[in-house]
């Protein structure tokens, strides 16, 4: 089976989403119409704004899979952190306008009312919303953009919203508070996942340190292929998107000639391309004699 890119997957899971917002659109419209729902109506709206979300991935996807050039001589890989960031920024919205929805019900002592053709579309998008939350976050899984995560929680926040209305209907007769304080609680869960995408978005976009575990292969990989130790350190990493820059200093012999230190530290470069997929840049140090 034909390999398929991480750009090729982002692009398939924002057609998904496209096409599903649309539907769904579509039906929660029509329920809400002829069960003459005010609230079902807004909720339509509110999914079908939700495609701008997919727009931008597919968009994104799109400029991170374009080739370096002399503009952008690492890639475009972070157009796709950008899009991370501006559908982290809309689950944020949605979290503001959801507590605000939620305070509203609770002042206006407002319940859910709803008709059986209402009932069965709100399951039907509970259902639906889940499954391609659940697409979008085994996407992520396989690419490690943080747009299709975020776009994941936007699912999941169509989804709960729906829930909310079902609990509202099915909890609301007796105890009229349910689905305002639901609603709250729900916008908070949201705020908070809309500020942690925000910020995995914004710290690759600022410079990140290396994980222990990089560090760890770096020191063991470069003393076992000089065969010596190497002091591994001053250990840069830069990410563009799916495509990692890594900046390191090591220490080899002070008589050791120019020709033999560059094929030294090209033979390091091209293992740690071919075993982490990283392009690194390595700066030479003469060997420091420490005393024992």
């Amino acid at each position: 089976m034909k390999h398929r890119s991480p750009e090729k997957l982002a692009i398939n899971e924002g057609r998904l989403s496209l096409v599903g917002n649309l539907v769904l659109f579509g039906l929660k419209l029509w329920a809400g119409l002829v069960s003459a729902s005010s609230a079902l109506i807004a909720d339509a709206w509110h999914t079908l704004s939700d495609s701008l979300s997919s727009l931008i991935i597919i968009i994104a996807a799109r400029v991170s899979g374009k080739k370096p050039d002399d503009e952008h001589p690492f890639g475009h890989g972070r157009a796709e952190l950008i899009a991370a960031l501006i559908v982290g920024m809309l689950l944020a919205l949605i979290a503001v306008d959801f507590f605000m929805e939620g305070i509203h019900r609770l002042g206006d002592h407002t319940q859910a009312h709803y008709g059986w053709i209402a009932i069965i579309v709100t399951f039907v998008s509970v259902v639906v919303k889940e499954l391609m939350a659940q697409y979008a976050f085994s996407a992520y899984r396989k690419t490690a953009f943080l747009s299709l995560k975020a776009d994941g929680w936007h699912h999941r926040s169509d989804a709960i919203s729906s829930v909310i209305i079902l609990i509202g209907i099915a909890a609301g007769r007796s105890v009229w508070w349910v689905d305002g304080v639901l609603t709250v609680l729900v916008a908070f869960m949201i705020g908070w996942t809309a500020v942690k995408i925000i910020i995995e978005g914004v710290k690759p976009l600022l410079g990140e340190s290396p994980d222990n575990d990089l560090l760890t292969y770096l020191s063991k990989r470069c003393d076992e292929l000089m065969k010596m130790k190497t002091n591994v350190h001053h250990v840069h990493l830069h990410r563009y998107g799916q495509h990692l820059e890594l900046t390191f200093h090591l220490e080899l012999p002070s008589d050791m000639s120019l020709k033999e230190a560059h094929d030294q530290v090209s033979l390091i470069e091209a293992t740690v391309k071919e075993e982490k997929n990283i392009e690194a840049t390595i700066h030479v140090e003469p060997l420091v004699r420490r005393e024992t």
